[in-house]
């Protein structure tokens, strides 16, 4: 550090330097320095010099450095005090939402071992107990959210996942992901799937796979709903159930996968009997008996190969008829689309085909269809109208999934129609956005629920054992948690619901009292 003024050093480096004879005695004796400090002063000059001309690091440079290693070092400081000062309900929050989103005990001790000191790394069973109370306490909270959201859900995706053989029914509605029902067992009957639908007064539609189970708890529903309204009373709407369009794809999918397949097996066959005809004719042998074993071979390969492109049209056929729209935009009625699926039913040939062939005669197949004809018509009454409505959202649809001249010639398309339903009705606009939201809130497969289903496997292979309790858990966690991508971004499966929680932290909301978080849902 610098104990003498600047002009000391430069003086006594001058006389030095520069001084005639006789300059650093009569320096010295000026300064009342040594003629030895006043020579060192002057070596410590000229090196300061050549290093500030010189390429390396200047000063300027090395004090930013030292400003930046200070900042870095105050922040591990802050961060490492921080860590020290990490609270117990902190380490609670941290175990809680790490069994939640699936992790292990096991795991969730590593990484609190990471943040933490050594001597405060909580046990296992410590662990165990953090998200125990955390899994008793989310009942209690559901029990409140679920019924503040029975007036919100009006569509249900059903299904059932097996925990070590035992069912879970679960229940997600389809536009939010919001998981509202995650019940584990005591089984899949009719009468324990009637206990899970049955606590939603609301609901008018229900999707789901073939299972006689909740063919039957629906069923059970309806009976209850009707004993239970007054006497002079209308009778409640029942709810419908639509069978899962994406099961029934899947089931079709695989037969045609496995009528192909023994097709190349039967090319392969009959490449191999051409092989041994060749052999046979090398060898001198006689060739009548491999001949005909190798025709047969391949007449029967082009028999199931015309079998197989006959099952693929009508397998083209069927997937378009279980849409919304035809090749041509038009929307489908539900007579027009099960003449279609009889029609392409006729081509399956084969007992292979017959579970497919039911599922395509069953009545639930096209509710989806019934269900939003019935919608557009209560929002839409004018037949003409509706239809136009109708052309102009697909064709706006079309518009955005493409580019180039194809994008400006279907833009001009749609405002030609937009013209045209501005003749029919100047009040077109307002019937647009009804027919847009019923359009977004139109639901044919019961893949919100499959997609769930694939977290909770997740959750299930790391841990050895998912109580009731865990499921709450897991349950209120994913309705709080926002969505990062997609559609849905920035926003949670409550919120897309609509309901309107106090808090969007959900361990904020994990350690309200019951009674008080339904007093301020009621007052809201």
């Amino acid at each position: 550090m610098l104990t003498l003024p600047v002009e000391e050093w430069i003086g006594n480096a001058a006389a030095v330097v520069s001084g005639a004879w006789g300059a650093v005695t009569r320096r010295a004796a000026q300064s009342g320095y040594s003629r030895t400090a006043i020579y060192q002063h002057a070596e410590r000059v000229v090196q300061a010099v050549a290093s500030e001309q010189a390429s390396g690091i200047s000063y300027e440079d090395l004090w930013a450095e030292k400003e930046r290693l200070k900042a870095e070092n105050e922040a591990l400081w802050q961060a490492w005090s921080e860590t020290e000062d990490l609270s117990e309900s902190k380490q609670r929050e941290l175990a809680s939402a790490g069994s939640a989103m699936g992790l292990s005990l096991t795991q969730i001790v590593v990484l609190l071992a990471i943040v933490l000191p050594s001597r405060m790394v909580p046990s296992r069973a410590t662990v165990g107990r953090w998200v125990q109370q955390s899994a008793q306490q989310s009942r209690g909270i559901l029990e409140v959210l679920d019924r503040a959201c029975q007036g919100l859900v009006l569509v249900w995706c059903l299904d059932e996942i097996f925990f070590h053989r035992e069912p879970i029914l679960m229940g997600v509605e389809p536009i939010s992901l919001a998981w509202l029902a995650a019940q584990r067992g005591p089984d899949r009957r009719g009468e324990s799937w009637c206990k899970v639908i049955e606590a939603w007064p609301n609901l008018e539609h229900v999707i789901a796979d073939g299972g006689q189970g909740l063919e039957r708890g629906v069923k059970l529903a309806n009976a209850t709903r009707r004993q239970a309204q007054e006497p002079e009373a209308e009778p409640p709407a029942p709810i419908t159930m639509g069978l899962d369009v994406f099961h029934t794809q899947r089931e079709v999918e695989r037969v045609l996968q496995r009528l192909w397949n023994r097709v190349e097996r039967q090319i392969e066959s009959a490449v191999k009997a051409d092989a041994k005809l060749e052999q046979a004719k090398r060898r001198g042998q006689d060739p009548r008996g491999v001949a005909g074993h190798a025709g047969r071979a391949w007449r029967k390969a082009e028999r199931l190969f015309d079998e197989a492109v006959q099952a693929q049209e009508a397998v083209e056929q069927i997937t378009e008829a279980l849409g919304w729209f035809d090749a041509s935009g038009h929307l489908y009625g539900r007579e027009r689309a099960q003449a279609q699926l009889d029609e392409a039913s006729r081509k399956l040939q084969g007992e292979s085909w017959s579970k497919a062939k039911r599922m395509l005669k069953d009545a639930r197949t096209l509710s989806h269809l019934a269900r939003l004809h019935e919608q557009l018509r209560s929002a839409v009454p004018e037949p003409m109208l509706r239809e136009a409505l109708i052309h102009v959202w697909y064709l706006s649809r079309l518009m955005r999934q493409t580019e180039g001249a194809d994008h400006v010639r279907l833009q001009e398309v749609v405002v030609l129609e937009q013209v045209f339903c501005g003749r029919l009705c100047p009040d077109w606009r307002e019937g647009y956005m009804k027919v847009d939201e019923l359009w977004r809130q139109a639901v044919r497969a019961s893949s919100a629920v499959e997609g769930v289903n694939s977290v909770v496997r997740m959750h299930q292979g790391r841990h050895r054992q998912v109580s009731q309790e865990m499921l709450d858990l897991k349950r209120l966690y994913w309705n709080c948690r926002v969505f990062r991508e997609g559609k849905r971004k920035g926003r949670s499966p409550y919120e897309l619901l609509g309901l309107k929680l106090p808090t969007s932290d959900w361990w904020q909301l994990l350690q309200m009292d019951p009674k008080e978080l339904e007093q301020e849902l009621l007052t809201q």
